[in-house]
């Protein structure tokens, strides 16, 4: 099958399942990419990750950054149409059915069981990226630090990335 016909089926399906935006996908992002096309390294795929996260803008970009590395300029197009059309297109038709029953138990129902997922999926994606990234003990120790760091204070993210980058300089990671 063509790649670019390959991007637009895998990436417009998953699209569909998207809740929480492409940050809740990057497992099956990671399973397509990585493990059934080998289109990447697991490396290549938390370096891109970390890319699109660095990136002002949707977290979309990883599936822009993703058809880029498969195929080009071509492959990049393909995949931001397809993750974010059918999604905009399902998301468009469902409003009219949420306006419909706003207020009614359904509605509460469907939110209640919506908003674990997608933090599943999140936290997931998370475990993922850092199988893929971390690939010493210093590495584990600095997502592992900087879990506990976000989590317990309010420090900017930028402390954490500035500390990070001079670690990774001084080949302590």
């Amino acid at each position: 099958m063509n790649i670019i016909v390959e991007i637009v089926l895998q990436f417009g399906m998953l699209s569909l399942v998207a809740f929480g935006g492409a940050g809740a996908v990057l497992p099956e992002l990671h399973r397509l990419a990585v493990v059934t096309h080998h289109w990447m390294s697991d490396a290549t795929f938390a370096h891109l990750v970390a890319i699109s996260q660095a990136t002002p803008g949707p977290n979309a970009i990883i599936v822009t950054l993703i058809g880029w590395h498969v195929a080009g300029l071509a492959g990049a197009l393909a995949a931001t149409i397809a993750m974010c059309g059918p999604s905009s297109l399902l998301i468009y038709v469902l409003m009219r059915f949420w306006e419909k029953i706003h207020g009614t138990r359904w509605q509460l129902v469907i939110q209640a069981g919506i908003a674990p997922l997608a933090i599943g999926l999140v936290l997931a994606s998370g475990c993922i990226i850092t199988r893929g990234a971390d690939t010493s003990r210093g590495a584990y120790a600095l997502t592992a630090a900087t879990v506990l760091v976000v989590l317990n204070t309010r420090r900017n993210p930028l402390w954490l990335i500035g500390a990070g980058a001079l670690l990774g300089l001084a080949g302590a990671v």
